[in-house]
């Protein structure tokens, strides 16, 4: 619980300090990389830092957590901070490196707010790091523990048995663990990161989810070719697997890791996505699948067509092996393929949407904000509506009014 002298002069500041998070924030990565470069190589997305992703999720935390200590005194955001672990421990990140983070963190802040800093500013806003810090290496412990790993050690070699083409722009990888020992285990809907050196040396890393029944030994992941728009860069990862990576080849993959996993209960599903956002989604399907699941299932999908659909013709495989599911896709292009499909983008208009459903969104940012806004306004609570999004979050809808 934050004390009520420093509530008080959060409270007071936290205009100030949310108004300012962009520039701090921005400072703040430009200090640590100068002085810790070596953070650059397989911790950090060079793409995230060009395009300013992973500095606004930085700031929307920091606020959003500042928010719900002043909001409910004694409470924590624990959806937040279980979302932030989890890609913390995708990538491997350390306690220590907290400390790291409180140093640079606290010397943009007095940066930019300048005298507005007093020390007891200072020691109340310490107090706000320090609470999420020790919630999050916490829970961060307790994920590594699950994982049956050391705490950033998480790689592991994994050998391409195949590789597939979905769609000119996505390809599968099947993967095998490289020392014939056990896959470790996985729940439907997570995701793992892919560790791999770059042209220049420089190791990066961006997040996969596994687009298979995770109970199985082979893992799959499914990759889209990411285009950089707007003057942004081209995915580093995704195009280097794209070009290079064969079968035979190796990959450096982490644990599985991720809080947007399948339910077991009976509750009736509603999966939708839109665009590579199908992925996590299939994994749930093929895990239902392959537990014989008699759970009634709704699976939305948008694209732009059906050839660009990736993984099309196994959601329809998938959804044809369970007795209560049914499918229903949208194209800005149709075509004969898919003869019963909606045009344009997805309206959950005509659709019977169960009160009780527990609902996955994945996709891009404004397609799930639409789907929730519509699934809100039929009285689906907001707890029962789940989301993953690809790379730093920048939505945290939880601490939204």
């Amino acid at each position: 619980m934050l004390s009520a002298e420093s509530a008080a002069l959060v409270k007071a500041t936290l205009p100030a300090v949310a108004g300012a998070l962009d520039e701090i924030t921005t400072r703040f990565y430009a200090a640590m990389f100068r002085d810790r470069p070596e953070l650059l190589d397989g911790m950090f997305n060079r793409g995230n830092q060009a395009s300013g992703a992973q500095r606004r999720a930085l700031a929307g935390s920091i606020a959003g957590f500042a928010t719900a200590l002043l909001a409910e005194p004694g409470a924590r955001p624990d959806a937040l901070l279980a979302r932030i672990a989890h890609k913390h421990t995708a990538v491997g990140v350390t306690d220590d490196q907290y400390t790291i983070v409180h140093k640079y963190l606290f010397g943009a802040i007095a940066e930019v707010l300048g005298e507005a800093v007093t020390p007891e500013v200072a020691a109340a806003w310490d107090e706000v790091y320090w609470l999420m810090a020790g919630a999050l290496i916490a829970r961060e412990a307790r994920l590594y523990q699950e994982a049956e790993v050391a705490p950033g050690e998480i790689w592991r070699r994994w050998t391409v048995v195949e590789r597939r083409e979905e769609t000119p722009d996505v390809v599968s990888f099947l993967l095998c663990p490289a020392d014939g020992a056990p896959a470790p285990a996985a729940k439907a809907g997570q995701y793992v990161s892919v560790r791999t050196p770059m042209p220049d040396g420089v190791h990066q890393l961006r997040q996969y989810s596994l687009s298979c029944d995770p109970g199985d030994e082979l893992r799959r992941i499914t990759v889209k070719r990411v285009t950089g728009t707007d003057g942004g860069p081209d995915g580093e990862v995704s195009n280097l697997l794209h070009r290079t990576v064969r079968s035979g080849d190796e990959l450096t993959l982490s644990a599985p890791f991720g809080d947007v996993v399948l339910d077991e209960s009976d509750a009736p599903l509603v999966l939708a996505s839109a665009g590579i956002g199908c992925t996590p989604m299939v994994g749930m399907l093929a895990r239902l699948a392959a537990t014989g699941s008699a759970r009634p299932v709704l699976v939305l999908h948008a694209d732009r067509s059906p050839a660009e659909h990736a993984l099309r013709a196994e959601t329809r495989e998938l959804t044809g092996r369970l007795p209560r599911a049914r499918s229903v896709f949208w194209y800005d292009r149709p075509s004969p393929a898919e003869p019963d499909a909606r045009v344009g983008v997805m309206n959950l208009d005509g659709l019977d949407v169960p009160a009780d459903a527990t609902v996955y969104l994945c996709g891009p940012l404004p397609f799930m904000r639409a789907i929730r806004s519509q699934l809100l306004a039929r009285g689906i609570p907001a707890r029962q509506i789940r989301y993953e999004v690809f790379g730093p979050d920048l939505w945290l809808p939880e601490t939204a009014a």
